[in-house]
């Protein structure tokens, strides 16, 4: 592995991926097409195509594959929104925005609103109409069938903060937890902020002096003055006002903290676009950039891609001889704990599988975070008898999740042994990035078998013999079905014709499906 905490950066023709490696194991991969490039952080002149009243929500064209769904909550309206474009904040509609912002901000600050306020009890066609255009960035990209989601509070983040135009309110990372710095860094951000918009403060600005935390603002205001010039020139939607950076300068902005040793690039026009980047924000850190010259593919020198091959199989092994099974669904993922060879080394019974429940709660984060899966999550650990056993596999599960940057809820573990959690989902798993559903079985794992068909070939025969011309019925199928009716079910074959009075020749074809067959006369 490269190093203990570093980024591994592998640039090939028409695909980047980035491997997040913290004490020496691979915790996250970024997979990024050219041809299949995330939209989530852009910002679109979006058209309303439908209007859902009964949703509160509407469906906006950003120039997607699919329409964008938009809620009422996300809705700023049209007139508000020119204002802010304009740089105009109108007092008559100041007012606290609908709660706080999940990253940072304190329960008891509320962030006043640039724009009114528009709640879900706000009937959505009192501020959104079909055709209209309307300003939106993409919140979370399309995934599965849905297609991607947008808001019109449009977030513009930088290496430092984040900066809210729609709305006055100044938050601060919770994962900052010293009370002094949280109030040093308020203090700072509303010293620099400029009278339009707010600010979230991120986790890496800890220990920033109010010089760097104004180079970032002046940044981002000065993007936001690009957007709205940009949006001032578009004459019909839809259209891209802003693209947020590609993955290289992403994950070099939002995952090179003081925790990561060093980025290692295989492409040497790569490696100076992220050196000149990193130079204007972290120039002491220039060096800690390093461009790979191996022989040996990037992934491969570093052990990265059969650390891939094992982690995304359906079977997870445990190194104690217990095991996982991972079954990603459409609604769901469930993950099943099973104890396999592991015996306990003496210890009893109720030991053993608590041992191996422990274990698996550690693979268990991990798996979540590397393969990105998201939504509804079932865990179904070896039952345990003794309370405590669960209580304290909870507990670990818990702190296990701290280092997942995305939000999880979970409910405690009961007697059966299961907990219920969710994962916020930004883009799409892992897994359904680099597979794709079968297509012989159609994605189900399974097929129905040789015997069914066959008979089910026989029943075929009875309905459509009337139907069928000569004396002859032809059988097309699958090489393995003939062969099977040839021989297992040879004496039901010569029953059907002796019932039905019909010739039945079966006829082989190699490109034929399984399951597939069909029926002629001759």
């Amino acid at each position: 592995m490269a190093g203990n905490n570093s980024l591994v950066i592998n640039v090939d023709i028409a695909e980047t991926r980035v491997a997040l490696i913290e004490g020496g194991s691979i915790t996250e991969l970024f997979v990024e097409r050219e041809q299949d490039k995330s939209p989530v952080g852009n910002v679109f002149l979006g058209k309303v195509t439908r209007v859902l009243p009964g949703m509160q929500a509407a469906f906006i064209d950003i120039s997607l594959d699919r329409a964008a769904f938009l809620h009422v909550e996300d809705v700023v309206p049209q007139e508000d929104m020119d204002n802010l474009l304009n740089g105009e904040d109108d007092e008559e509609h100041e007012a606290h925005a609908d709660g706080d912002d999940p990253a940072a901000p304190e329960a008891a600050v509320k962030p006043r609103a640039l724009a009114r306020r528009v709640t879900r009890a706000t009937p959505i066609r009192d501020v959104l109409k079909e055709g209209q255009s309307l300003m939106v960035q993409v919140s979370k990209g399309p995934i599965g069938t849905k297609g991607a989601r947008v808001t019109s509070h449009v977030a513009l983040p930088g290496r430092y903060v984040v900066y809210l135009p729609t709305v006055d309110h100044v938050g601060i990372s919770k994962r900052i937890g010293n009370d002094v710095e949280r109030k040093r860094l308020r203090e700072a951000i509303e010293a620099v902020k400029p009278p339009q918009g707010g600010f979230i403060v991120r986790t890496v600005a800890t220990g920033l002096t109010k010089k760097q935390l104004k180079a970032d603002v002046g940044y981002l205001v000065k993007q936001w003055e690009t957007v709205s010039k940009r949006r001032s020139e578009v004459k019909s939607a839809p259209a891209m006002l802003y693209e947020d950076l590609d993955i290289t300068l992403r994950v070099a902005r939002d995952y090179f903290t003081e925790n990561v040793d060093k980025i290692i690039i295989d492409s040497q026009s790569e490696y100076e676009r992220v050196r000149s980047f990193i130079g204007t924000f972290l120039p002491e850190r220039v060096n800690d950039i390093e461009f790979y010259q191996g022989r040996d593919p990037i992934f491969d020198e570093y052990g990265i891609e059969d650390e891939i091959a094992r982690a995304l199989s359906r079977k997870v092994p445990l190194s104690s001889g217990g095991y996982l099974i991972i079954d990603q669904a459409e609604a769901l993922t469930a993950i099943d704990v099973n104890t396999g060879r592991f015996t306990g080394k003496g210890k009893d019974v109720e030991e053993t599988i608590y041992q191996t429940n422990l274990e698996a709660v550690q693979e268990i984060a991990y798996q979540l975070r590397f393969r990105n899966i998201g939504g509804l999550i079932v865990l179904d650990f070896i039952d345990m008898e003794r309370p405590k056993n669960r209580d304290r596999v909870y507990k670990t599960l818990i702190e296990a999740l701290k280092k997942d940057r995305a939000t999880t809820t979970i409910t405690r573990i009961s007697e059966l042994g299961l907990i219920e959690m969710t994962r916020k989902r930004t883009r799409e798993s892992l897994g359904r990035t680099l597979f794709e559903p079968c297509f012989f079985c159609d994605g189900t794992g399974q097929l129905q078998s040789k015997a069914t068909i066959c008979h089910e070939i026989v029943r075929q025969i009875r309905r459509e013999k009337d139907s069928l011309p000569g004396y002859k019925v032809v059988v097309n199928a699958h090489p393995a079905i003939c062969d099977m009716l040839k021989r297992e079910h040879k004496a039901a074959l010569e029953e059907a014709q002796n019932r039905f009075t019909r010739q039945i020749v079966v006829k082989p074809h190699k490109e034929y499906h399984l399951e597939q067959f069909d029926l002629k006369g001759a």
